[in-house]
């Protein structure tokens, strides 16, 4: 089975934005936005990922990418 890959910690240093930058654009703890910056979640909510994309002017597949095994 493959897997998901969080690509928040490269976005954000593509667009120079902080973690506490981004968490008041996005309205979003410091703590749960690390937690995806470091890939240590399960799911995201869709909410959440609208906000990222319009914070940092992204769409989705910049953020999630799939990898087969």
């Amino acid at each position: 089975m493959g897997k998901i890959i969080l690509r928040l910690d490269r976005v954000m240093a593509d667009r120079k934005i902080s973690l506490n930058e981004l968490s008041e654009k996005v309205g979003v703890a410091n703590v749960n936005l690390s937690k995806i910056k470091n890939g240590h979640i399960s799911a995201i909510r869709f909410s959440t990922l609208i906000a990222l994309c319009e914070a940092l002017n992204c769409q989705p597949g910049d953020l999630i990418e799939y990898e087969k095994d």
